[in-house]
C-alpha cells in the first residue's frame, strides 16, 4: 500500500472481508465449506480473500465487506472517508461485530456506536439507520481497520424449508446448500449431477444458486417429487429417472447422498456399484454418507481429498470429497 490514504485498488490487499458464523455441531462443515470457496479455512470466524463470493450462497456467511480503505487507525479511515462523493443516496455505517480483537481489546456497545458516528459525520451523504440505501462495514482485523460497503446475506436456504414433497431423512437445507457449495465452489462452465436425488433437497440449493445441475434416481415416485420441489420454487431443472448404470454424459462433478431410506435402501454391493459408475462418468465426487465407507471409495478408484461430520445431535453425516 502506497500510504494511509491510498485506495484499495491502488493496494494489494485483499479486496474482501468475509465474516461466518455456525453452531458447535455445523463447525466441521462450515470449515470444509470455507476452505472449498476459498482455499482455506479460518478459526476466528472471519477472513480476507481476493476472491468475490456472494454472501447468500453460504449458509454460514453472515456478511461481505468491500474493502474501499484500510488503516492503522480510525482516524486515518475518517480521513480516506472524506474523498467519498456527494451522493442522492442515504447510508449507514455498521460496526462489524465479528472480528479478530482479543477479549481484551473488544470494544463494547457504546464504544462501537461511537465508532460508527465519528466516521458517519464525514459521509457527505444523509444517514438513515433504519432504511439506508447503501451500508458501509467498518471492522478490525489482523491489527488494522478496513472500510466499505457491507453485503448482507440473504439466507434463501430458509425459503426452501417447506417443500410439498418431503422425507424425514433428507438433508436439512442449510447442509444441502453447503454440500452443493463444496461440490461446485465456483460454478462458471462446471457441470454436475446429483445422481441419487431424491427429492431433490440438492437440487433445489444448486439451481437456486445457479448452478448447471441435473438430477437423476432410479425411483420414479422420488423423481416426481424432486420435479415438483424444483417447479415449487420457480426454478428449472432437469430430471431424469433411471440407474446410475444408464448415465453417459461426462460431469465435472458429481454429489451421491447415499440412498438409506425407506423407499431407496442401497446395499453395501448396490454402493460399492454406484461409485463405480460414477468414476465412469465423474471427474470428482462428493459422497454423503451415514457409513464409513473409505475401503470401499478406494476399491471404486476415487482418492479421498477432504471430508467432514455433518451433525444434528446425535445423528451425523459423513460428506467425503474424492477424485
Amino acid at each position: 500500500m502506497k500510504d494511509g490514504n491510498s485506495l484499495n485498488k491502488e493496494s494489494c490487499i485483499p479486496a474482501y472481508i468475509y465474516t461466518f458464523t455456525c453452531t458447535p455441531d455445523e463447525r466441521s462443515l462450515c470449515d470444509m465449506e470455507t476452505r472449498s470457496l476459498f482455499g482455506y479455512e479460518t478459526e476466528m470466524n472471519i477472513l480476507k480473500s481476493n476472491l468475490k463470493i456472494d454472501p447468500s450462497r453460504s449458509p454460514f456467511i453472515k456478511g461481505r465487506v468491500d474493502i474501499m480503505f484500510e488503516g492503522d487507525s480510525i482516524t486515518e479511515i475518517v480521513e480516506q472517508v472524506k474523498q467519498l462523493p456527494i451522493t442522492d443516496s442515504t447510508f449507514k455505517v455498521l460496526f462489524i461485530k465479528i472480528n479478530d480483537l482479543s477479549i481484551e481489546d473488544k470494544i463494547d456497545y457504546d464504544g462501537q456506536r461511537a465508532i460508527e458516528r465519528e466516521i458517519g459525520w464525514h459521509i457527505k451523504s444523509k444517514a438513515d439507520v433504519r432504511n439506508p440505501d447503501q451500508i458501509y462495514g467498518i471492522v478490525p482485523f489482523e491489527g488494522r481497520w478496513f472500510f466499505g460497503e457491507f453485503v448482507k446475506p440473504e439466507p434463501v436456504w430458509l425459503h426452501h424449508l417447506k417443500k410439498p414433497r418431503e422425507y424425514s431423512t433428507a438433508l436439512s437445507t442449510r447442509v444441502a446448500r453447503a454440500i452443493a457449495n463444496i461440490a461446485v465452489p465456483h460454478p462458471e462452465g462446471v457441470k454436475a449431477i446429483d445422481p441419487c436425488c431424491g427429492i431433490g433437497t440438492v437440487l433445489v440449493e444448486a439451481l437456486s444458486m445457479g448452478i448447471d445441475i441435473v438430477g437423476r434416481d432410479i425411483n420414479p415416485l422420488v423423481t416426481d417429487g424432486s420435479r415438483e420441489n424444483i417447479a415449487y420454487f420457480g426454478l428449472e431443472g432437469d430430471v431424469t429417472t433411471g440407474p446410475i448404470s444408464e448415465v453417459t454424459e461426462h460431469f465435472d462433478v458429481a454429489i451421491i447422498d447415499m440412498p438409506y431410506n425407506l423407499y431407496t435402501h442401497a446395499t453395501p454391493e448396490d454402493q460399492l456399484s454406484i461409485l463405480k459408475h460414477a468414476r465412469s462418468f465423474a471427474d470428482k465426487v462428493v459422497v454423503v454418507t451415514i457409513d464409513t465407507m473409505d475401503d470401499m471409495i478406494h476399491e471404486a478408484g476415487f482418492e479421498i481429498v477432504d471430508r467432514c461430520l455433518a451433525k444434528k445431535g446425535v445423528f451425523s453425516r459423513q460428506i467425503v470429497v474424492c477424485v
